[in-house]
């Protein structure tokens, strides 16, 4: 039996339909060391319960998903959206120090797509600036990375008016890296003419706070949001961005995030082995000291 590398993180979305304790059971069955969490799941237990059942599972705390969604104008709802987002904060914390060492406090930030009614790109995009200004000395309170996640240009009018690495940085460059970072996603990112040298650039200014990896294929599913596979079984290279995000030092763990219904109705400890497998011979090879066979 192959060994399942190391540095392998489920995200829970991957086993979307998998409650908290049957996600954190099957990881570890699988020999995978690192988990990545949701905020629905942890919350329908209780943070103090979700805590310690991550203790006792014996896994290493990746990122915490999901923060952000604040592009709205002032007013209420844009207060309650900030006033989550702190909830959010708190939880990464609380998580972070409940995983096993190695654990990382990395809260994921999705920006937010245009309020109804709206054109403007940019303004969305300065009040996610501002936002993050106001979120960022909680954050370094409770010793909290935010991770602004750039997300396709497909999804930028309803979920994230952030669509490039660059843009990213470009909003996370006003703060300390050890508060503000983003988010490199393959699926995300990879078609950007720009990404190497904003791999680097990330690197350079210290700002990649978590890689996650899952491959792209056509024809996308009849919801694009569900278009997420399995490492390797796209068009994404893995080798270039793998070996741009190594070159900078990142030494973390390396999240697979997959939405996909076919996936999602596969039973979850032979979904969790199948991206352990697929990570082993798609991204494994492409890190400074690969697992052993």
């Amino acid at each position: 039996m192959t060994a399942v590398d190391p540095r392998l993180s489920i995200n829970q979305a991957t086993i979307k339909h998998a409650d908290l304790a049957t996600a954190l059971r099957v990881t570890a069955e699988a020999g995978v060391q690192a988990i990545g969490l949701w905020r629905e799941p942890v919350n329908e237990v209780g943070l103090a319960t979700a805590a310690q059942m991550l203790t006792d599972s014996g896994l290493r705390f990746t990122t915490h998903c999901r923060g952000g969604f604040f592009t709205l104008p002032a007013g209420p709802a844009r207060v309650a959206a900030l006033d989550d987002n702190r909830r959010a904060i708190e939880e990464t914390a609380t998580l972070a120090a409940a995983g096993a060492a190695g654990s990382t406090a990395v809260l994921v930030l999705v920006a937010g797509g245009l309020p109804e009614g709206s054109r403007d790109l940019i303004g969305a995009r300065e009040r996610v600036r501002d936002a993050i200004g106001e979120l960022s000395t909680d954050a370094a309170a409770a010793g909290v990375t935010l991770a602004i996640e750039p997300l396709h240009p497909m999804y930028a009018t309803d979920r994230a008016v952030v669509s490039t690495l660059g843009q990213a940085l470009d909003i996370a460059a006003d703060f300390d890296p050890s508060v503000v970072g983003a988010a490199v996603d393959t699926f995300h990112v990879f078609w950007d003419p720009q990404v190497l040298e904003q791999i680097a650039r990330a690197g350079r200014e210290g700002r990649i706070a978590t890689y996650q990896v899952c491959d792209w294929k056509t024809p996308l599913a009849a919801d694009p949001l569900l278009s997420r596979h399995y490492t390797g079984e796209g068009v994404i290279d893995f080798a270039s961005l793998t070996q741009a995000v190594e070159a900078t030092g990142y030494d973390r763990d390396i999240e697979v995030e997959i939405f996909n219904a076919d996936v999602w109705a596969t039973d979850p400890l032979e979904a969790v082995r199948r991206t352990a497998a697929t990570f082993g011979s798609a991204v494994s090879p492409h890190l400074r000291v690969p697992v052993a066979g």
